[in-house]
C-alpha cells in the first residue's frame, strides 16, 4: 500500500509500543495478503478492514489484549482451534505478549472473505 503516506491503521498503531505495533502490522499483512483490496476504515471507533463496503474484521488493543472482531459465525465455526483464547460472540482476545497465530487468523479471515462473497451473491440475486 505504498501510496498512501500513513494509513488510518498506520496512524492507529503509531500510538502503540513498538511490540504492539508488530502485533498490529502483522494482522494488517495478514489482511492485505488475502484481501488486496481492502480498505481501512474507523467503525464502532477502531480499525477495521472493508471488503466490498463489507466490515470483514476490526481491530483494536486494549490494556492486557488484542481485540480480533470477526463476527460471530466465524468464532462458531473455529471454536475449537479458538479454545485457548478468551472469545465472546463476535471477538477473539489474543495476549499481548504472544505471537499472533497467523495461520489460524488467515483460516478466520478467509471464512470471511466467503461469507462476504455469498452475501454479495445473494444480493445480487435478489
Amino acid at each position: 500500500m505504498g501510496f498512501m503516506s500513513q494509513t488510518l491503521f498506520d496512524e492507529y498503531s503509531a500510538t502503540f509500543s513498538p511490540t504492539i505495533q508488530k502485533l498490529l502490522h502483522t494482522i494488517k499483512n495478514l489482511v492485505y495478503e488475502l484481501a488486496p483490496t481492502a480498505q481501512e476504515v474507523m467503525s464502532y471507533g477502531i480499525p477495521t478492514f472493508d471488503v466490498t463496503g463489507k466490515h470483514l474484521v476490526h481491530v483494536a488493543v486494549f490494556k492486557n489484549h488484542l481485540g480480533i472482531f470477526p463476527g460471530s459465525a466465524a468464532i462458531a465455526h473455529f471454536q475449537q482451534e479458538l479454545q485457548i483464547y478468551k472469545t465472546s460472540k463476535g471477538t477473539i482476545q489474543l495476549p499481548l505478549d504472544k505471537p499472533v497465530p497467523q495461520e489460524l487468523l488467515k483460516k478466520i479471515l478467509d471464512f470471511r472473505l466467503q461469507e462476504i462473497k455469498r452475501e454479495m451473491q445473494k444480493k445480487n440475486q435478489n
